[in-house]
């Protein structure tokens, strides 16, 4: 299971790649937004955060996009200016073409809001290097998670499509460790998430406790 950080603030992404060696980076127009500089400009400077690695980075071209062809226009200009670039594409009719004409340049991409197992398959099919079934949304809208991510999984692993799963927009740590039972290849989710997931009150105690009976012990 791989940790995606999903943002776009590159202090928090020094600081996941530092502390918890996180294997790749997405990001969408609101954490550009939030980042406060401009979309070239941060994507350029995450971009020089993992110059001379494999880890992958998510970009987003423009959602008001609705033309194929502009899609693979503006994902080949984005590949070109990093190797760490994945083009992230929406899971659309115009989006999942665009995949498909990405991939026969060899550019990789990243199939986006995907919210049904119908769609995670066509963007397998197209050629996706990774599809993003979305379950935080998904699940706030009432609707079951556990077996969509479940299915997506099974239809990778059934007919051997090279795509990598990356469950996105968690939002707990049992939505993480489910995801990873699930058999899915990486869970993405934002600094805070990652932070309670590695948290545990009962850790605190214990190490309270711990640290007590050492300051009773002689050490020597």
């Amino acid at each position: 299971m791989k940790f995606f950080l999903d943002s776009a603030k590159t202090d928090e992404i020094e600081y996941a790649l530092d502390m918890w060696d996180i294997d790749g980076v997405t990001t969408n127009p609101r954490h550009v937004l939030v980042s406060g500089k401009p979309f070239l400009k941060v994507i350029s400077e995450i971009g020089e955060i993992f110059a001379g690695t494999d880890k992958p980075i998510s970009v987003e071209v423009n959602p008001h996009l609705d033309d194929w062809t502009e899609m693979v226009k503006e994902g080949k200009k984005l590949a070109a200016m990093s190797p760490n670039f994945v083009i992230k594409l929406p899971a659309t009719e115009p989006g999942f073409k665009a995949v498909y004409e990405l991939a026969a340049d060899d550019i990789k991409s990243n199939l986006t809001l995907a919210f049904s197992p119908a769609q995670a398959l066509q963007a397998m099919r197209m050629g996706a290097s990774y599809v993003s079934p979305f379950i935080g949304w998904k699940e706030a809208n009432g609707e079951e998670i556990t077996h969509f991510v479940d299915e997506v999984t099974a239809i990778r692993n059934n007919y051997g499509f090279e795509t990598e799963i990356i469950v996105a927009a968690a939002r707990n740590a049992r939505q993480i460790v489910n995801s990873a039972v699930s058999g899915a290849d990486i869970v993405t989710a934002g600094m805070p998430v990652f932070k309670d997931a590695f948290d545990h009150p009962y850790t605190d105690v214990g190490l309270g406790k711990f640290q007590g009976f050492w300051d009773e012990t002689p050490y020597e």
